[in-house]
């Protein structure tokens, strides 16, 4: 079979790199499982600190393959639903995933690559990469995605995007949020190494639980989250990592997890 998802994980930053160039990176049902697998695994190596996302060739991700969506005519509805959930699940593993996860973007990210950059934590793109939710050009919709995008951009971009299925620019997508950084290609690699440096000098534990609370803050209700608020900064503060990064400062010295 061929390989096409390579991850190499020899330190605190892993590195997951979609490698089906031949088909732009298309998402295929093995690559969907795959993805799901490792995020899940590299979520519990607490060796891991850092994930960076990124796809071989000349795009990220064109969105779903073609033979798969041919296949997709001759299943049933039934059927349809579990191919839709198993995708699904795969995005809640990267969107779950208590590591900083980071998209490095160049190409294209089109329909589910749209959505991989969505779903990631940090999104850093090339200034000469396009984008697009595509699939009203195709009669369907970006149901899975959905939940990922409209938190990052909102439902006043979504409704501009999804329903024209229009391509758009680095600079559109930095602009609405779906991506935080745009970078001349050839300082891709640079850009994203400045980001993860600024993730391996913090709390690996402190970013874990950032990450929990944005998602636990957003979907409380205001007048309840204050008891939410309170309880997230103490527990941290007690916490081993807590106590380190404190008197590591106060002493004037670098925290243990540097």
């Amino acid at each position: 079979m061929p390989e096409v998802l390579r991850c190499h994980a020899g330190g605190p930053v892993a590195q997951v790199r979609l490698n089906r160039p031949d088909v732009r990176n298309a998402l295929d049902s093995d690559l969907i499982e795959q993805l799901g697998s490792t995020f899940e695994r590299l979520s519990a190596d607490p060796a891991v600190r850092a994930i960076v996302l990124s796809g071989e060739g000349k795009v990220f991700c064109g969105g779903a393959d073609v033979v798969m969506m041919r296949e997709s005519l001759e299943l049933t509805r039934e059927e349809n639903v579990a191919g839709a959930h198993a995708l699904s699940v795969m995005f809640r593993a990267i969107d779950g995933c208590p590591k900083p996860v980071i998209a490095k973007i160049h190409g294209a990210a089109l329909g589910g690559g749209a959505g991989l950059a969505a779903v990631c934590d940090i999104a850093i793109a090339a200034s000469d990469a396009v984008f697009a939710f595509t699939e009203v050009k195709l009669g369907i919709i970006p149901a899975v995605i959905s939940p990922f995008v409209l938190a990052k951009i909102g439902p006043s971009h979504a409704r501009a995007l999804f329903l024209t299925g229009e391509r758009f620019d680095a600079k559109r997508a930095q602009a609405i949020g779906l991506v935080h950084e745009v970078v001349v290609a050839d300082t891709l690699d640079v850009a994203v190494e400045r980001v993860v440096n600024e993730i391996l000098s913090a709390g690996p534990s402190a970013i874990a639980a950032a990450k929990k609370l944005i998602a636990r803050v957003r979907e409380t209700p205001y007048d309840q989250s204050i008891g939410l608020t309170a309880e997230a900064i103490a527990t941290q503060r007690v916490s081993d990592e807590g106590q380190e990064g404190l008197r590591a400062f106060l002493e004037r010295r670098p925290p243990s997890w540097k």
